[in-house]
């Protein structure tokens, strides 16, 4: 049997999605110049690239965007297997700025762990926040994101899929439900 694969964000709900967060983020931030965005590789590098400019459409201001690569610091290349690093581009130093981690989904918090450790490596911020489009629960990591898109009970044999035009030529959130495979 084909998994059952179920609509959670349209391309609309997804853009509104985003405008939401944008606004959280600037309301917290306070001032907008001590503020940079880094999005983890692979889906909050685009997602951090598009909150920044709905940043600068709503506040007249550009904010700063980065790319991080967890690779070295994820605590499961044991288990998952090497992959090919992207490249880290954080082109601006950290040092008392508010940090605003992205990413798309958030499942156990240990991509976030690790990004925790990374940015350590490019000075040391006033505050990190974490935005994500969608939190799907079990947690195994006392890790909880200050800016949530969509929190989705799921079950762990799901898999949330979070598509975006950039990376793969449309945008959506979709719930893949592979029991009966």
């Amino acid at each position: 049997m084909s998994p059952k694969i179920v609509e959670i964000l349209s391309e609309e709900e997804l853009r509104r999605t985003l405008t939401r967060l944008a606004s959280q983020i600037v309301e917290k931030a306070g001032d907008l110049s001590d503020l940079v965005l880094v999005g983890i590789y692979t889906r909050g590098v685009p997602l951090a690239h598009l909150l920044g400019a709905q940043i600068e459409a709503l506040e007249n201001t550009r904010v700063p965007v980065g790319a991080l690569d967890i690779t070295f610091y994820r605590d499961d290349l044991d288990r998952i297997g090497m992959r090919t690093p992207a490249k880290t581009k954080i082109p601006f130093d950290l040092s008392g700025k508010t940090v605003v981690l992205v990413d798309d989904v958030i499942f156990k918090g240990r991509t976030i762990r690790a990004a925790l450790d990374a940015i350590n490596d490019y000075g040391r911020p006033a505050v990190i926040r974490l935005a994500v489009l969608a939190d799907r629960g079990h947690r195994e990591l006392p890790i909880h994101p200050d800016f949530t898109g969509k929190c989705l009970p799921t079950a762990k044999e799901e898999q949330v899929k979070v598509y975006l035009n950039e990376i793969d030529g449309r945008d959506g959130i979709e719930l893949i439900d592979r029991q009966n495979d």
